[in-house]
């Protein structure tokens, strides 16, 4: 008899670990979501914080010793390539408590459906943010929107909306939320402390703030530019020794790991000042473009 209970609870134990593999969503198929999906190996950024996203698209693993918390899912097709470069580095992706969002485009949270269900976590991301993640669309005053382009994602079940300058508390890791719109209306930054002996840095995971749009969406007609302004100075004035942002590309990732031999290439207090200049500069540059359109419109 305690042989026939016993067999009936393995097998139990089986099915409803079974019933917790990841189950992707539908690819998003667009220009560049092959090269940004590309692999990426996992490795460690500093102290308990490490990269574990794809060659394109940030994801950002960092370990409380009690659980796991994640920033951003990618696109659908990488939340696989996510939970494999945690389990590469031996960690157990069911330990995920808690998944933060920059901001609910398709390439960032994409994959975030996947692993809620995987992992059972709990989503955070601002006010707007979580709208668009309530219901897998964009809204319509995001620069991006557009009826004529199918942009979505899965929803987003267990979305908790957190106000600016929130700070939360998961197993021990004090995480701040700094609202940054611009990029989208909903765009969030994440900062925390991460250490190694005796040594702490803060860590600033700044949101996209590149002035891209759909077509006909104009940065010189919408709060969409003084946003950017707006959110680059915060990002330049807040504490600030590693950078790290949703497109890798941004804070120079590749680069840095070529330089790996040579210290910590990722430490680097003045990574968030040039941030905000550069964003800055690509606003300029877009507007100088809208006006030499308008310009053009007159003449004829």
């Amino acid at each position: 008899m305690m042989r026939i209970v016993l067999t009936f609870f393995f097998a139990a134990v089986l099915i409803a670990c079974e019933s917790r593999r990841l189950e992707p969503d539908v690819d998003v198929v667009c220009d560049r979501c092959d090269e940004w999906n590309q692999p990426q190996p996992a490795f460690r950024i500093y102290g308990n914080s490490w990269y574990v996203g794809t060659a394109g698209l940030s994801s950002i693993l960092v370990d409380s010793g009690d659980g796991l918390l994640l920033f951003d899912g990618g696109l659908p097709q990488s939340a696989e390539r996510i939970e494999a470069n945690i389990q590469g580095l031996g960690f157990d992706p069911l330990r995920i408590k808690a998944i933060f969002v920059s901001h609910a485009h398709y390439d960032h949270a994409g994959g975030v459906a996947a692993l809620q269900r995987l992992t059972g976590a709990k989503v955070y991301t601002s006010v707007e943010g979580a709208k668009s993640l309530s219901t897998g669309k964009l809204q319509p005053d995001d620069p991006q929107y557009s009826e004529d382009i199918a942009n979505g994602f899965a929803a987003v079940s267990n979305v908790v909306a957190v106000l600016d300058g929130d700070v939360l508390n998961v197993d021990g890791v004090t995480v701040e939320a700094v609202y940054t719109p611009g990029h989208t209306p909903g765009g969030m930054t994440w900062t925390w402390e991460s250490c190694a002996l005796t040594t702490c840095y803060q860590v600033v995971y700044a949101d996209s703030l590149t002035s891209v749009s759909a077509e006909g969406y104009l940065f010189s007609a919408g709060p969409a530019a003084n946003q950017i302004i707006e959110s680059a100075d915060r990002i330049s004035q807040l504490e600030c020794d590693i950078l790290l942002s949703p497109h890798p590309f941004f804070f120079g990732m590749q680069d840095k790991l070529e330089n790996r031999g040579e210290g910590n290439p990722f430490v680097n207090n003045v990574a968030c000042a040039i941030y905000a200049d550069i964003v800055l500069d690509w606003l300029q540059q877009r507007l100088n473009a809208e006006r030499r359109v308008a310009i053009e419109i007159d003449v004829k």
